[in-house]
Parts: structure tokens; sequence; C-alpha cells
């Protein structure tokens, strides 16, 4: 494994991070759940990302469980807050009362006094932004975080949210936004930005769902039990991309993947973490072994003229529109 900074903070983070978003306390059983995570420890892996709203708050406490015992120093845990948890109208966005309400109970499932990044997981338009960053900045007084981060702010949003951190004293280290070879667009905006200001990506689905493993193919269903032909909304997070242009351009890669000794999941997140500004990619698994073949990208250094072959090939069915991070946005109260 290696390890970076998140942006210029003091906080080092594994480059291949675990999440269980789609899978823990849902798509997989608790058991399966824990060797996967086990997996990730015996890889090496430090960083595990998860969210409050993950499986209806079960991802947070199947996490918390399988981390019970390990050396907490060791480990760094990334957590959010703003989708709905609860049935009432204060059981969700980035108002005071639902921040301080959930931070705690977070810390209760994952069974730890403190998170290393409290995370906006996405911008609460209504909300003012003064009074979410002022309530992070309190979670990080009282010790319940150590730093604080996004996902899916716009630059703009980010710019705002930043000098309000700053004049708060309160450290902003980080953007958790969708980022892979096919979905780029926080290139134009938010990493020039995201460098300006000092802040590390720990960039979810580099592998585009995986669309970027090949193993959907052009004319073909999709194979039986895979993310597209998941009920429980894997299947609505994947459908873009299954496209017979797209997936004719994915099998274009495997002669690539196969210069570079990798598989074409592998070079997925190998190509993320050529990007400066990402400290993280975060990987999922439904198998133990997802996890011990997709580790093996950390520390690849892919060839300039590789990557621009990539660039070539996908460049026509890639997405680059930096407005297009609103789609991930609610226009109105969650």
């Amino acid at each position: 494994m290696e390890f970076r900074h998140l942006g210029r903070s003091g906080l080092i983070v594994s480059e291949i991070a675990y999440g269980n978003w789609l899978t823990h306390g849902s798509q997989v059983e608790e058991d399966t759940a824990a060797a996967c995570i086990r997996a990730a420890l015996d890889a090496g892996i430090t960083t595990f990302d998860t969210a409050d709203v993950y499986a209806e708050t079960r991802a947070e406490s199947v996490l918390g469980r399988a981390l019970k015992g390990e050396r907490r120093e060791g480990l760094e845990i990334l957590t959010k807050v703003f989708w709905p948890t609860g049935p009432g109208r204060n059981d969700r966005g980035l108002g005071r009362k639902h921040v301080m309400e959930s931070i705690d109970g977070s810390l209760r499932r994952l069974q730890t006094d403190y998170v290393d990044v409290y995370q906006a997981h996405r911008y609460d338009p209504s909300t003012p932004l003064e009074e979410t960053m002022e309530a992070f900045a309190d979670v990080v007084r009282s010790g319940k975080a150590l730093y604080i981060g996004v996902s899916e702010w716009t630059a703009d949003q980010i710019r705002a949210g930043h000098a309000l951190a700053r004049e708060l004293r309160v450290p902003f280290v980080s953007n958790q936004p969708q980022y892979s070879a096919l979905w780029r667009v926080i290139e134009g905006e938010v990493v020039p930005l995201s460098e300006e200001l000092g802040l590390g990506q720990v960039v979810w689905s580099p592998i585009a769902q995986g669309v970027l493993t090949g193993k959907y193919r052009p004319g073909a269903e999709p194979p039986a039990g895979s993310r597209a032909t998941d009920d429980k909304g894997g299947a609505n997070f994947v459908a873009r991309w299954l496209r017979d242009d797209v997936l004719e351009r994915v099998q274009l890669l495997r002669p690539l993947a196969d210069q570079a000794g990798l598989s074409l999941a592998q070079l997925a997140v190998a190509w993320v973490l050529q990007n400066s500004n990402v400290a993280a990619a975060i990987i999922g698994a439904s198998r133990p072994e997802q996890v011990t073949e997709n580790v093996k990208a950390a520390g690849v250094k892919l060839e300039p003229e590789l990557l621009a072959r990539m660039d070539e090939i996908l460049a026509p069915v890639a997405e680059f529109d930096p407005a297009k991070t609103a789609e991930n946005a609610p226009k109105v109260r969650p």
C-alpha cells in the first residue's frame, strides 16, 4: 500500500480507501462484509469511508463492529451527514440540529470517540452556509471530528465553505466527488480550486459502477448478480453507462491493461490515482477477493503514452462538463 497526504493537511491516508456504500447492511451478509474489511486491513488499507444514510444507518454499524479491536490510531475513518436518516423534518439536511445529532449517532454506530473526517454529503440549499459551517466547527472543537470535508459540492460552494472555515479556524481538507476515466467533471473547476485551497480529493466510483471492469459487454445482458441487476438502487447508478458506444470503447482498453500488467479494474483505479490532487480512491466489494485484486492499483505509475491512448479511446463518451456536478445535488430540501 502507498499513502498520501489529504490535501495540504497533516492527515495521511491510504491511496486505496475502502467504502461500504451499496454493500454493507444491504447487498451482502455481515460475515461477508466483515471478511471484505479484513481483506482491506490485510492489504494495508487504513482509510475507511461510510455515511449515516448508507443502508439506513446499518452500514456504519457493520463497519464499527468489523473494526472493533483494531488500533484506532492506525485508522482513518470518514463518514458523512446530509441525507434523511429518519422520518422527522429535522432528520435531514445540514441544519445545526441534524448535524449535532447525526455526529453522535455516527460515533455510536461506529463505536469510536471521533471520526477523522466529517463530511457534508451534499450542499444544503435550504440552510444558511454559515449555520452549517458553525455546526461543523463545533463538532471539531468538541473532539468528535478532527477535520471536515464535503462531497459533490460545486467549485463555488467549496470556495464559500472554505472561506467560512478559515474564519472559524476549522480544518476543511477534502472533497469527495465521483471521478473516473468516464466521469471527469471535477477536472475543469473543482480540481484547480482544490489545488489552490489545499484540499484533496477522496474519489468514489473509480471503476464507474463496475463498467470499467469490462464485465458489461455491448449487445449482451448484464451478468447475473452484477450491479446492473440490483433492484436495491445499484442499477440506477450504472444505467447511464450501459450504452453500446461506451461498452465498445471500454473493451478497447484491454490491450492497454495487458500492456501495463493490470486487470481493467486495476487500470481504472490506477488511472484516477495519476491525478496528483487525488489522495485516495474508494473501492467497494461484495467479495474479499475483489479487495485483494483492486489494491494492486496502489503505487502504479502509468506511462504518458498509455494515458494519452486511454484519453483518445474514452474522450468521445466521457463526461467533462463541470455543471454535471449539480446532477448529484438536491434542488430542494431533501
